[in-house]
């Protein structure tokens, strides 16, 4: 694995939040973590911006839940981070979807967001 400590824990700060609201089925503050212009691929067509984050996240059932473990990061640039994690999406009615996701974090005002979300499901 190739990482950094503070790569990590850039990544661990912002995959936190995102999944405490993606667990607590609070769809705007998933997107509220994304960029005004993120590029988001979840397991339906693409959307983007924030309004299709918050769609998607909206649309998920109750209960579901996510848990990652980082596997990959790289500093692109100052303010460009790239990371791929293993999560898995959890519910209470139906077997469990493990997922490579693929992160782009750009670092804009003081906080680092989701600049680009890309789901691929393995079977």
């Amino acid at each position: 694995m190739t990482s950094t400590a503070a790569q990590e824990a850039i990544l661990r700060g912002v995959m936190d939040r995102w999944k405490a609201a993606v667990d607590a089925h609070e769809p705007q503050e998933v997107a509220s973590y994304f960029t005004e212009d993120a590029v988001f691929q979840g397991l339906r067509p693409y959307t983007v911006g924030r309004q299709g984050v918050a769609e998607y996240y909206d649309s998920q059932p109750l209960g579901l839940t996510a848990d990652y473990q980082v596997l990959e990061t790289r500093q692109w640039a100052e303010d460009v981070l790239f990371g791929y994690l293993r999560v898995d999406f959890s519910f209470t009615d139906r077997p469990t979807i493990r997922v490579t996701l693929s992160v782009v974090l750009r670092h804009v005002a003081d906080e680092w967001h989701i600049a680009h979300y890309q789901v691929s499901k393995l079977d």
